[in-house]
């Protein structure tokens, strides 16, 4: 395979100076929108940290360190990157199996994966992904962050386990945990974060709602004796503040590594789909194009970077992104500019995190949840086809209710399987009859100088291939046979609307000829195209047919069947 990086790896922002168009209004434009979209990232990624089972710091490193390395090297010039609710689950499973170690490991082995995909062009690939099972995922995904949040919600004093099932057993059996307090906090948030929309489109619901529920939890403190649980309460470090992280490898073995494999590739896969869907997002918004592939490799070096400064899996951010471009982002420069804002914040406002209630982080993911659930989509998708529908709901509660791992590689195998399956549905096998053959010769009589009527005379039969012949037509021409009429001395199989064969493909072309030779059948192939003779060459088949018996027409191919014909009476 010839790699050309240069053609594979052109980041946005390295073009952007080579062409020499940024200027200041440019610059002034990109200032303020990543100052916007930097203040907007703050809640978001501590309640990402906290709802993944890691720190709310590792959270805003995950969106300083992967923020600026997909602005760097990402083919968008929108994409705002960072931790995202898809990688909750996900994170929260590998945290809990193989400690923060594991993570790192396989992050960085997912990071791999994605420079691999893009320098393999596979940025394209992702594009084609069944839509139903798009929306199983993050249907499911959002199910379970909303299914994680109860307990900081509601305020309940209790050990969740993991599992859909089990924890909402748990809360069924719990009801009497229930905190009135922490209950109003949250609610009190949630309704904050949604009606703040018709008060201004420009300062976000979430940043009002974590302001005004901090402020809250103060003056009951203060003032009623009233003590809401906190970020302060669960990681009673951050009120010293906090250094800035320095790299440092994760330990890994070779057992771990093979443990990690599977983990890995679902982080790769999800910030794949999850990254390039925002990117099209972006496209259709801002009329500008996004290079997949090179995108995929900025994401890739994110995530191999990243968990060396103790981040998590990061992505593509779909809400960050169009928060970006709303308030007037117009190159890469923005989403550097945001990692920045969030340095700043790290460095110096970290101390005052430890008086956010939990209860409105919790608001915050909920609201994250419903975002997320495409409800309508999901009810609108329930009104197609079978096919999809089973697609559908097998990966959303696989996601839901085994692992999202599982519903990963099931949804990708199911991918694959509906794509043949399609395909299938417009590939067919038939016999002409004497009528179809004239009324469909004129597309391919085209070049020829007579039109004549073509006759199958007795004892010739024809069998057209119409779409890919492939391993998904295995069982056709088997089925067709079984049918097949009596005193039959030569076989014509027109292959004109076979725009390629496989070697699958191949061997039962092979075996049909083998098959029918033996009862004294000669077979001729009309109508091939120069791809599919050329794959005939490669493998040897048109010697072993025979190079007379393989015609570009049906009508020299009908003058051989009736010489074979003459020469056998």
């Amino acid at each position: 395979m010839n790699l050309k990086l240069d053609n594979v790896f052109r980041p946005k922002l390295f073009g952007l100076f080579r062409k020499g168009g940024y200027d200041r209004k440019t610059f002034t434009s990109d200032l303020i929108a990543g100052i916007i979209v930097g203040i907007i990232a703050l809640p978001l990624a501590m309640a990402f940290g906290i709802a993944s089972g890691v720190t709310p710091q590792q959270g805003l490193i995950t969106a300083i360190v992967a923020g600026f390395l997909v602005s760097f090297f990402g083919g968008s010039n929108f994409l705002i990157g960072g931790p995202t609710g898809a990688f909750i689950v996900i994170v929260a499973g590998i945290v809990a199996e193989f400690g923060m170690q594991g993570l790192a490991v396989a992050t960085v082995m997912a990071g791999i994966f994605l420079v691999v995909m893009g320098l393999c062009r596979m940025g394209a690939i992702f594009k084609f992904i069944p839509y139903p099972i798009v929306v199983g995922f993050t249907s499911g995904i959002a199910l379970t962050i909303f299914s994680t949040q109860l307990k900081d919600f509601f305020g309940m004093d209790i050990a969740v386990p993991s599992g859909f099932i089990p924890q909402w057993s748990c809360y069924l059996q719990n009801l009497g945990q229930i905190d009135i307090a922490e209950t109003l906090m949250s609610a009190g948030c949630l309704l904050t974060i949604i009606f703040w929309s018709k008060v201004s489109k420009r300062i976000p619901g979430s940043l009002v709602a974590l302001v005004l529920g901090t402020g809250v939890s103060l003056l009951l403190s203060n003032f009623a004796g009233v003590e809401l649980a906190t970020i302060g309460s669960k990681f009673p470090e951050l009120a010293s503040g906090l250094p800035l992280p320095k790299p440092s490898a994760p330990e890994f073995d070779y057992e771990s590594l093979k443990s990690l494999v599977s983990p890995a590739f679902t982080i790769a896969i999800l910030c794949a789909v999850e990254s390039l869907l925002a990117a099209m997002v972006a496209d259709g918004a801002t009329g500008r194009h996004h290079n997949s592939n090179t995108e995929l490799i900025g994401q890739g070096i994110a995530n191999i970077v990243t968990p060396l400064f103790g981040g998590i899996p990061a992505t593509g951010a779909l809400a960050r992104t169009m928060a970006n471009i709303n308030n007037g982002g117009k190159t890469p420069v923005a989403g550097l500019v945001h990692a920045v804002v969030l340095v700043a914040i790290y460095l110096f406002l970290m101390p005052y995190a430890v008086y956010v209630p939990l209860s409105c982080l919790a608001a915050i993911l909920v609201m994250v949840a419903y975002n997320m659930s495409e409800w309508r989509t999901f009810k609108y998708m329930l009104k197609a086809d079978r096919a999809d529908v089973a697609v559908l709901l097998i990966t959303f509660f696989l996601t839901v209710i085994v692992d999202l791992t599982v519903a990963i590689e099931v949804g990708v195998l199911m991918a694959v399987v509906l794509f043949v399956k399609r395909v299938m549905e417009t590939s067919s096998i038939k016999v002409l009859e004497q009528d179809h053959i004239a009324a469909t010769e004129s597309d391919e009589m085209a070049d020829l100088d007579s039109t004549l009527h073509l006759d199958i005379p007795q004892g010739v039969e024809v069998y057209e291939i119409d779409g890919p012949f492939f391993f998904g037509l295995a069982n056709r021409i088997e089925e067709l046979e079984q049918g097949r009429k009596t005193g039959v001395k030569v076989r014509i199989i027109r292959m004109r609307k076979v725009p390629f064969i496989d070697s699958t493909g191949l061997k039962n072309l092979r075996n049909l000829c083998q098959r029918t030779e033996a009862r004294g059948i000669q077979v001729i192939l009309s109508g091939v195209n120069d791809e599919v003779r050329a794959t005939l060459h490669k493998f040897g088949f048109d010697a072993e047919l025979g190079n007379q018996y393989i015609f570009p027409h049906i009508v020299p191919a009908l003058a051989k069947a009736n010489e074979l014909l003459r020469t056998r009476r």
